[in-house]
């Protein structure tokens, strides 16, 4: 499952050779698996091969490249041929929930080696919380059979709002205790190693599109569950906009301006109306035991027409919403997640209903909406590939082979 830089051929080679500077730019190259020679990274980035054997030898010290088998001859002795090694060192990742969490140590390719999910209350505050994502990290690096100085980096998704450049929650409705909480330093110091935060849709997007649509630039991923938020790629990257903020879509109000009070404090809010938690409540009201979103997702397979009724109403209630960003965004693919996901083709038929009717046809003339084919593992592989991008950033890798 590595990522695939673009491609780059002999036509190139001259442009290549001044954007690869330094040994991590070489291994940027090599990141898409494909094994090379010294020759055959010379060829395609223009570079002088003794300039390539240093790099090559600086990645190979440091685990990052290890031998992957000859060559094919062409007269003496073989030449061997080098390969990303996604073993060299591995990542913790943590995706927080309301009510549950999911852990797991992936490689550097984000192939998963360990993981666990559990039941954990985001409410009872960061140091308990994050005391348990300590713990559970220990365990699944022993599991492993990894250490803790193997750890390239930590990822951590939260349920909230999340100024990621700090790693600090910002008033997060669902989490008491945990508003400009510094979670980075707090799991940096107990770790010892580098920590990145962000709000757990936007790692969702950022799985789904590792996992399943690394070619698409512009994709969406729509989580739909207690709340409903959108996390959004952008040119292949996360966009978070100025604080962080982007693709808060639960709290737009919708045009009918309903009001219903929603817990940021507003009336009519999309989440307020069309969530799991809003659908299991309007089935109370019609005398239906339903307390949470999985409840709405078991009547509905169960056949409960008021449930099927009511999820598909909140699917033309999410398309009203999503009708305009398909305007301002121009996405390729949207993909719905998320708890009430679950319930397949009855609400995303509401969302494409209304996006196919209110969008512009130019932006609706590609547009996939499609299920979320990671699951429950989308959080776990976005909080890992976020670690790996950063953490083999050109820049990070040079300091590290050269020791600084």
């Amino acid at each position: 499952m590595a990522r695939t830089p673009g491609s780059v051929t002999r036509a190139t080679a001259s442009a290549t050779a001044n954007a690869v500077a330094g040994a991590g730019d070489l291994l940027s190259l090599l990141r898409d698996g494909e094994p090379r020679t010294r020759s055959e990274l010379a060829a395609v980035t223009g570079l002088a091969r003794s300039t390539v054997t240093q790099r090559v030898d600086a990645l190979l010290a440091s685990g990052l490249l290890a031998p992957a088998g000859a060559a094919v001859s062409t007269g003496g002795r073989p030449p061997v041929r080098f390969a990303f090694n996604p073993g060299a060192r591995v990542t913790f990742a943590a995706d927080l929930g309301a009510t549950h969490a999911r852990f797991a140590v992936t490689d550097l390719a984000g192939r998963v080696l360990e993981e666990h999910r559990e039941d954990l209350d985001i409410a009872l505050g960061p140091d308990h919380v994050l005391d348990r994502v300590v713990t559970v990290g220990e365990r699944l690096l022993d599991h492993s059979g990894r250490e803790a100085s193997e750890l390239l980096g930590v990822g951590l998704g939260l349920p909230g709002p999340v100024e990621h450049s700090a790693g600090r929650p910002v008033n997060p409705p669902i989490m008491p205790g945990w508003d400009g909480f510094d979670v980075q330093g707090h799991l940096t110091q107990r770790l010892d190693a580098p920590v990145l935060v962000d709000n757990d849709v936007n790692i969702m997007a950022l799985g789904e599109h590792f996992a399943t649509w690394p070619d698409e630039q512009h994709l969406l991923f729509i989580k739909v569950a207690t709340g409903i938020g959108c996390g959004i790629i952008s040119d292949g990257h996360v966009h978070r906009g100025a604080q962080g903020a982007a693709g808060d879509l639960g709290h737009v109000q919708l045009a009918r301006e309903e009001q219903v009070l929603c817990r940021c404090g507003n009336v009519g809010c999309l989440e307020a109306v069309a969530s799991g938690a809003a659908v299991a409540r309007r089935l109370q009201e019609q005398g239906i035991d339903a307390s949470s979103a999985l409840d709405v997702v078991e009547l509905a397979r169960a056949g409960s027409v008021p449930a099927i009724q009511l999820i598909r109403e909140a699917g033309r209630d999410i398309g009203e919403v999503l009708a305009a960003v398909v305007n301002l965004l121009n996405p390729s693919v949207i993909v719905i997640g998320g708890s009430l996901g679950l319930v397949g083709d009855h609400l995303i038929a509401g969302i494409r209903e209304v996006i196919y009717r209110r969008s512009l046809p130019l932006a609706t003339q590609h547009l996939r909406i499609v299920s979320s084919r990671t699951g429950d593992r989308a959080g776990i592989l976005g909080a890992a590939v976020m670690v790996i991008d950063h953490g083999l950033a050109p820049s990070r890798v040079d300091a590290r082979v050269n020791g600084t």
